[in-house]
Parts: structure tokens; C-alpha cells; sequence
């Protein structure tokens, strides 16, 4: 048996919910093809095959009304009798979102129809007796493709389909002599598809928007010089230029250079972020200030926009449950129209004797009234707004069924360093000894220059920060379990542990009290002694981010419970628990994390777990949601939920509320979609309105829940 093989198209055309299920329908249909998922908020379509032809795939989906091309590279399995049709080069073209909507065939075929019934109205007026013929060719103007594809539908496993009802309702109002409205109620039909294909494309272009923040070129440094190129094709450790202004082509480390970088492209922020040597700079930000150096350190198709991108794509592919039912509960809901249409048509007529001609219209109207778009689309529109908001302030989340669990969330579970603490030591006091806070910072940085130990970095980033002079220091070493020591003009210096120290130099009972007091704050303590006196104190701790204690707060304020798991020491986890008032549980092994999150579980609370590390991961997986914090391990990336891309802790309870905002969003879509639908059926069944009128409201409803649901793209976090 032939190994399976997963191939993803893209769609064009696919503008609602109704659209991808057809065309899951068709191609599952076709022999080889075991697993078909199409995402009309993307435009793709996955398929998982048997070596499996391009041109049955096409033959499939060009049936429906819809173009097809392969995404990417032509996949082996995909090759031969397909090679000549459409595979994504300049023969493939979209129905909408890559060129002008006015161009597509849907806006032809609409504006084709609209000008028929037009010339058809202004005929029947100078010549009044061929108005029903005039009308009727109108009407087939839109009605033919409309028809095909209810062929198409039928013959490929949904006989149930919209352009079924717009056709039984059509051809059934020509015979009772309505062709005018039949005409009319096509071309609004018609005009109805081509909005919702506007409002699609508007999602799918903010994911293409964030994807076209990457220059298409980068200058590549060779020696002395530099080369333009496609920043498609720039390899890992290629060194690049980039001058001020220019967005940055790749994520990447600086090598040469120091400026301020503007992220607010990709994370928000509004202030740009002071980088120099060694930090890490991302693809589609700008940089503001001089010409930096930057080694690449991700390739194209694997820097952090392409990873976004990717990941949202995903999850706009995965529905979430109330798409689901949904989509369960339109398969008995359009039949069930059509038998409640027929009963409307029948049984007055039949039973008590009232006019066949009016219940006919009045059946055929609540085919109409039935049609179940804006119903399909309420929730995958609302869906697909929402990841694209979260994924432009970077909150990923993979799929619809994370985002709407994320509103059930009681509990929130936290790692601390690096989710909430930076992840990187910080010298938080200084003590001098007979010399000024500033001499003191100026010898240790001086004996740690060249160091990569955390505690060096941290020493020497706060003699940076305060500006103090690093003269060169000579001989210095490091001494293996205790310190490092060197000369630093004429003196000799030793900048050790507590321990350490006391073995050169006395230690009062004074400046053990300090030290013990660090201690007891979870600070690490470094003393450093010159010529066999002590002559100051460093204290360094990893401290917690500067929107931790916000995040907590807006959580509290929530209702949400929250709790610290740590690997780290329980002095320390308790000072940074008790600044940032959270329960803390500490020094504990992966296991016991995993463990704590299912103890949560087991009383009844929904769990969401927090962390960036490999040790977080078992706890990501066990929890309710996992969420992986920005800058953290692959693993704990692939094995949560979702992720807080820019690390802010205030981005948890932004998740949430995007939750909330977009469940909201969806039930306010839902109600309107039915709302409108009960007060048509009413107004029709007792004579008020009619045909035009229930395909208007059908429209109407289609339009103003995707325009609800747009709202969500520009929902922003606290």
C-alpha cells in the first residue's frame, strides 16, 4: 500500500463556510483521497491522498465554480497528468484577494446580470408585451452559472446547497409568472456572494499584510562589499547590511552596529527598543537610528513572520466547536427548509381550499428566507478576524477551538523565569565599602569583561547602563568555584562569592547582616575585595518583567486564580510570589509541575499553563491550554496551545479577552443571522413581504454578520 501524502492547494473563490464544505464534499469523493480540509478564511485546502492527480483534484474543484492551484513547489506524487493545468503560475488566478474584485468572474457575472435587468426593465416599458420574455432572458443571465453549480453540488455529494434553493426558488417563481422578482432576487443573490468574497478576502489580506512586512530584497555583505538579493534567498549565518529606515530582511543577531529598532509592526509597541551587539533583531521590524551588521539566524521560510503566518494559516484550518456544529447542524437545516417551503406551498392550498398561486410565491419565498449563509458563516468570519487580530499583536493561537476554550480559563499556572522574570540576571544593589557605589561597579565590571557567565553579563549591562568607565584590567582569570581575580591599576582585585571572600578577607558582622538580608530577598551575592579588603557588595537577581505585576492584576481582576510553579530555589520564588502577591510553589521537577496542573484539574478548575522551557513542557501538554511564552524553546512552542510571541505577561489576559470578545462576537452574529430569518418568515407567511424582499434580508444578514465579524481585526490588547 502506498504511503499517504498530504498536498495543500490554494482556493480561489472560496468565500464562506458553505463553499469549503462543497469542496470537501467533491474531492473526498474522489477515489485515492482519504482526508480532505478546506479553510475558506485562508483559501487553502489540505488533502490527504494516494498519489492522488492534480487534474482529478482540479477537475473536482473547477466543477463548483472554483479555481485551484498548487501551493507551492509541484510535489512528486502531484506530477504527471496534471503537469499542464493550473499549478499556481500565471494561468492561476482568485476569485478574490489577488487582484481587484472587479475584475473577478463573480463581479463580471454580477455587473453582467445587473445591466440585463436594467435594459430588461427599460424594454418592458416601451414594449410592454415582451416584458416577461425580456425579463426571463435577465434572469438567465445569472441564473445559468448559478444552476451549474447546483448541478456541480448535487453531482459531487451536496444536493442541499444554496444554489439549489436560489434555483428551485428562481425556476418555481417563472412558473407562477413572478420573472421580474425572480430576476431581481438573482441579482441580489449574486451581489450578496460577491460582498461576502470582499469581506473574506479582507481576512485573508491582514495574514498577507503581516507576511509583506519582509523587504523583498536584502544587501548582502561580501568582504568589502555588498550585493542586493532576494531575502529568499539568504542562508543561515549570511551577514547582511541594513541602513537606517530600511525594514530588517531577517531575524538575526546584531554583529556590527547599535541603534533603536521599532517593532511596532510586528509587537505594537509604540517606543522603539535600543539593540546593540549580540542582541536579537526579527524580520519586518525597522530600523530607525545607524547602519547595523546583522548575522541571520533564520531562514525565509522559518523567521518569526513566516512562522506566524504558518501558524495562523493552521488554525484558521482547524474549526472550532461551534463551527462544527454548526456545520452539522446546516446539513439537516437546509433540507429541513426545503420541506418546510413545500409545506408552506402545499398544505393551504390542499387543505383549506386558499389560492395555489400565492402559496406557491409564499413558499418559494421561505426557500429564500431559509438560505443558511450568514447562519454557516457566523462563526468561521468571527474566527478567522480574530486569529488574524491576535496574530498582529503576537498572540498565536492554534486554532478555533483554543481560542474559544481560552474564555473557560479559572486557573492560570505560571513558570517564573522567563515567563514571568526576564530570564536574565539584574544587578539590584550596589553596596560600597570605603569607595563610591561607582568604583565599586567600575572594578567588577572590569575583572568580568569578556565573561558570557550570567552574572558577569549582568554586572557589566548595569556599568553600561550607569555609564561608569571599564578600564582594561590585567592578568585577570577566572578561578574555578570561587571567583575571578585580576589587577586593575596597581590593585588587586577578587570579586568572589560570600564564601569565597571570607577566605581573603575579613567579613564584619555588619556587612554579613547585609549579605544574609540579599540572601533572604532570593539575591545572589557577589563581594569584591581589593588589596585584602573588602570594598563592596554586588546583588543580583532575576527580576520580574516590567509588565508582571500589571498581568497579574488584570488576571485577578478576571476572577482568574493564579499560581507559580518553579524549578527555582523556594527563598527566591517566594520574594518574587510575594512583590508580584501570587501563590508560589517552588523547586519542583517537570513531573511535579505536570502533576500540580492535573491536582487543578481534579477540583474542577480549567488550567492554563505558562512557560518557555523544556521543563514547562509535560505541564503545557497536560494543561487545559498551553501557552508558551515568546523567546522560549521550540519544544515548549510546538507542544502548547498558544503563544505570547513578545513575552509580555499582560498578553495573557489580552488572550483571553480576545476569547471572550470574539465568543461574544460569534453569538451576536448568530443571533442576527436567526433573528432576521424569524421576522421574515412571519412578514412572509401573513403576506407583508416577499420574494426580493427574503433574499434582501438573506443578503443583508450575510453582509452585517461578516462586518461584525471584521470588527475583530481591529480588537486590540490592554
Amino acid at each position: 500500500m502506498a504511503e499517504a501524502i498530504t498536498t495543500k492547494y490554494r482556493v480561489g473563490g472560496m468565500d464562506c463556510a458553505a463553499c469549503a464544505s462543497k469542496i470537501e464534499t467533491a474531492v473526498s469523493r474522489i477515489p485515492g483521497v482519504t482526508e480532505v480540509g478546506a479553510s475558506f478564511t485562508a483559501g487553502t485546502m489540505n488533502v490527504v491522498h494516494d498519489a492522488v492527480p492534480f487534474a482529478a483534484i482540479q477537475k473536482a474543484v473547477k466543477s463548483l465554480g472554483y479555481t485551484v492551484a498548487l501551493d507551492g513547489p509541484t510535489p512528486p506524487a502531484a506530477r504527471g497528468q496534471g503537469d499542464n493545468a493550473d499549478h499556481g503560475g500565471s494561468d492561476s488566478h482568485f476569485e478574490i484577494g489577488d487582484g481587484p474584485w472587479w475584475k473577478t468572474r463573480k463581479a463580471v457575472l454580477t455587473l453582467a446580470c445587473g445591466i440585463a435587468l436594467v435594459v430588461a426593465y427599460l424594454i418592458g416599458r416601451v414594449v410592454p408585451e415582451i416584458g416577461h420574455w425580456v425579463f426571463l432572458v435577465a434572469l438567465l443571465v445569472g441564473l445559468v452559472p448559478v444552476g451549474r453549480r447546483a448541478i456541480a453540488g448535487a453531482l459531487g455529494g451536496t444536493p442541499f446547497s444554496i444554489e439549489t434553493l436560489m434555483t428551485i426558488a428562481a425556476v418555481g417563481a417563472v412558473i407562477i409568472g413572478a420573472t421580474e422578482e425572480a430576476a431581481t432576487v438573482v441579482l441580489l443573490f449574486l451581489v450578496g456572494e460577491l460582498l461576502e468574497g470582499v469581506a473574506a478576502s479582507r481576512a485573508r489580506a491582514s495574514i498577507k499584510g503581516l507576511a509583506d512586512l519582509v523587504p523583498k530584497t536584502a544587501l548582502l555583505v561580501e568582504g568589502e562589499h555588498t550585493r542586493e538579493v532576494p531575502a529568499s534567498s539568504l542562508a543561515l549565518n549570511a551577514v547582511i547590511l541594513v541602513r537606517p529606515g530600511d525594514r530588517i530582511p531577517a531575524d538575526g543577531d546584531i554583529l556590527e552596529g547599535q541603534s533603536a529598532i521599532d517593532e511596532s509592526p510586528v509587537t505594537g509597541e509604540s517606543l522603539p527598543k535600543a539593540k546593540q551587539v549580540g542582541d536579537q533583531v526579527f524580520a519586518g521590524t525597522i530600523n530607525t537610528d545607524s547602519v547595523l551588521k546583522i548575522r541571520v539566524t533564520a531562514t525565509a521560510t522559518n523567521n518569526t513572520i513566516a512562522r506566524v503566518v504558518r501558524l495562523v494559516e493552521e488554525a484558521q484550518e482547524s474549526k472550532a466547536p461551534t463551527a462544527r456544529f454548526i456545520d452539522k447542524f446546516s446539513t439537516y437545516y437546509t433540507p429541513g427548509v426545503l420541506v418546510v417551503g413545500a409545506l408552506v406551498a402545499i398544505i393551504p392550498p390542499l387543505l383549506f381550499g386558499q389560492s395555489w398561486s400565492e402559496w406557491v410565491y409564499k413558499g418559494l419565498a421561505v426557500l429564500l428566507i431559509g438560505c443558511p449563509c450568514a447562519l454557516v458563516i457566523s462563526t468561521p468570519a468571527a474566527i478567522a478576524a480574530a486569529l488574524s487580530a491576535g496574530a498582529r499583536r503576537g498572540l498565536l493561537l492554534k486554532g478555533g477551538a483554543v481560542l474559544e476554550s481560552l474564555r473557560s480559563i479559572t486557573m492560570v499556572a505560571l513558570d517564573k523565569t522567563g515567563t514571568l522574570t526576564e530570564g536574565k540576571p539584574q544587578v539590584t544593589d550596589i553596596v560600597g565599602v570605603g569607595r563610591p557605589k561607582g568604583k565599586v561597579l567600575s572594578l567588577g565590571a572590569t575583572l568580568e569583561t569578556g565573561s558570557s557567565h550570567p552574572l558577569a553579563v549582568a554586572i557589566l549591562a548595569r556599568a553600561k547602563a550607569d555609564k561608569v568607565p571599564v578600564p582594561p584590567a590585567a592578568v585577570a582569570k577566572a578561578i574555578a568555584g570561587k571567583g575571578v581575580s585580576g589587577t586593575v591599576g596597581g590593585e588587586e582585585v577578587f570579586l568572589a562569592s560570600p564564601s569565597a571572600a571570607a577566605e581573603r578577607a575579613p567579613i564584619t558582622p555588619e556587612l554579613q547582616a547585609t549579605i544574609d538580608g540579599f540572601n533572604d530577598a532570593g539575591k545572589t551575592v557577589s563581594v569584591l575585595i581589593v588589596d585584602g579588603e573588602v570594598a563592596g557588595i554586588f546583588a543580583i537577581r532575576d527580576e520580574p518583567r516590567n509588565d508582571a505585576l500589571a498581568g497579574i492584576q488584570a488576571l485577578k481582576a478576571a476572577g482568574i486564580g493564579i499560581v507559580m510553579l518553579t524549578g527555582d530555589n523556594e527563598r527566591t520564588a517566594k520574594e518574587i510570589g510575594s512583590k508580584l502577591g501570587i501563590e508560589v510553589c517552588a523547586s519542583l521537577l517537570p513531573e511535579d509541575k505536570q502533576r500540580i496542573v492535573r491536582e487543578l484539574q481534579a477540583q474542577g478548575k480549567v488550567v492554563a499553563k505558562v512557560g518557555d522551557g523544556i521543563n514547562d513542557a509535560p505541564a503545557l501538554a497536560a494543561a487545559d491550554i498551553g501557552i508558551a511564552m515568546g523567546g522560549g524553546t521550540d519544544v515548549a512552542l510546538e507542544t502548547a496551545d498558544a503563544a505570547v510571541l513578545h513575552g509580555r505577561v499582560l498578553d495573557i489576559a489580552g488572550m483571553i479577552d480576545l476569547s471572550k470578545a470574539t465568543m461574544c462576537n460569534i453569538w451576536q452574529n448568530i443571533a442576527v443571522s436567526l433573528g432576521l430569518k424569524a421576522v421574515f418568515l412571519v412578514t412572509t407567511i401573513i403576506g407583508v413581504t416577499g420574494l426580493w424582499p427574503a433574499i434582501l434580508a438573506d443578503t443583508g444578514a450575510t453582509v452585517l454578520v461578516t462586518l461584525n465579524a471584521m470588527r475583530l481585526l481591529a480588537w486590540k490588547a490592554r
